[in-house]
């Protein structure tokens, strides 16, 4: 299978907002469609804290990505009209630079030596790499999760940069729940005796510290009322249990499991915890004189769309309805989704008609 991930080489240094620099960076991303002539037809898709830039198949990669019914010819995101980039953050394991990579000053991957990691930092990356396709204006600038927070933070140091911007399912500042959680998840890892302070390789892995991490998440990202129609307390058979008296018992352990072992080696340690501190730190008041409804005022864009999910518990509804009152403060024109989806914070990427189908309606209207 061939790679349809391209790379952008950032501004050497980069500079980091809490001091620091990186050399040599570079993003990946993907694209589908084609950007017209007056180069106004670019969407930038910005992303949670684990996807890659592969949102969706192209000619270059045909596999399923993970947003794979909402970008495409036709779909929600039409690739016949728009010219779509998804960014793989700054600081991640799937192509852009990250703990993981070669730091060039010493020859061995940064680690902990990484310098600290914000939102900001994630999107004025991004923002360099539009600028660097000769792009001076989106037509919409789209975040999910972590990613809309990147989004805001975009918004907010380039004010102007994008004429329409679609919020799903996002925060304009962490809370104490959801730092909470990734609170643990970092604990976590960091207690795994092979995490070694970030100096761990494929021999000596962090598996159960990332395991737990993951199990974490994964409980977070949907609701109650989803664990109890899809298990219930469904016990598994017995030939699926070992003989720990401790072990697994029921159906929702064992999913639970199967999740981990998916993710784990698939996602290198450092990143997790650079990213999920860098969630922990953003806060759009620092945009706002100490206020995040004056640095949502300020972020001008002419039209938006916030889409929240009433189950969500990591992203609840009423900081949707904070970020929607706040652009519409500052003059946008702004559309409120408030869908009842029982996937609570992942329904983004399962509830994907209804998602798809409030997109739609809103790159439609002109």
């Amino acid at each position: 299978m061939s790679d349809a991930r391209r790379w952008f080489e950032l501004p050497s240094p980069f500079r980091m907002k809490r001091g620091g620099e990186l050399a040599g960076a570079r993003l990946a991303y993907e694209t589908w469609g084609e950007l017209d002539a007056a180069r106004g037809n670019a969407i930038v898709i910005l992303t949670g804290l684990s996807p890659s830039a592969h949102a969706a198949s192209n000619a270059e990669d045909p596999s399923p990505g993970w947003w794979e019914d909402i970008v495409g010819p036709g779909k929600a995101i039409d690739t016949n009209r728009w010219f779509v980039i998804c960014v793989n953050t700054l600081g991640s394991c799937k192509g852009s630079t990250g703990p993981a990579d070669v730091n060039p000053a010493s020859g061995e991957p940064y680690r902990l030596v990484f310098p600290d990691l914000t939102l900001e930092d994630a999107a004025n990356a991004a923002y360099e790499l539009v600028r660097g396709l000769g792009i001076k204006r989106l037509a919409c600038l789209l975040g999910n999760s972590m990613g809309g927070m990147t989004a805001l933070a975009w918004l907010a140091q380039h004010p102007g940069s994008a004429r329409t911007h679609v919020s799903i399912s996002t925060a304009p500042q962490a809370q104490p729940f959801a730092i909470a959680i990734r609170s643990l998840q970092r604990e976590a890892i960091r207690l795994d005796p092979n995490w070694n302070n970030g100096r761990y390789d494929d021999e000596r892995y962090p598996e159960a510290g990332m395991s737990i991490a993951r199990k974490l998440g994964v409980i977070t990202y949907r609701s109650a009322m989803e664990w109890v129609g899809r298990f219930a307390r469904i016990r598994l058979d017995s030939d699926q249990r070992d003989d720990d008296p401790f072990g697994f018992e029921f159906q929702v352990e064992s999913y639970l499991a199967g999740h981990a072992r998916r993710f784990v080696r698939g996602f290198d340690p450092n990143s997790y915890l650079y990213l999920s501190r860098a969630s922990d730190w953003f806060d759009l008041a620092e945009h706002g004189g100490g206020s995040v409804d004056a640095a949502l005022a300020r972020l001008d864009v002419e039209r938006a769309l916030v889409i929240g999910v009433e189950t969500d518990i990591l992203f609840p509804l009423t900081q949707q309805q904070q970020i929607a009152d706040g652009l519409r403060a500052g003059g946008a024109e702004v559309d409120f989704v408030a869908l009842d989806s029982p996937q609570g914070h992942d329904a983004f990427l399962v509830d994907t008609a209804r998602f798809g189908a409030a997109i739609a309606g809103f790159l439609a209207a002109r």
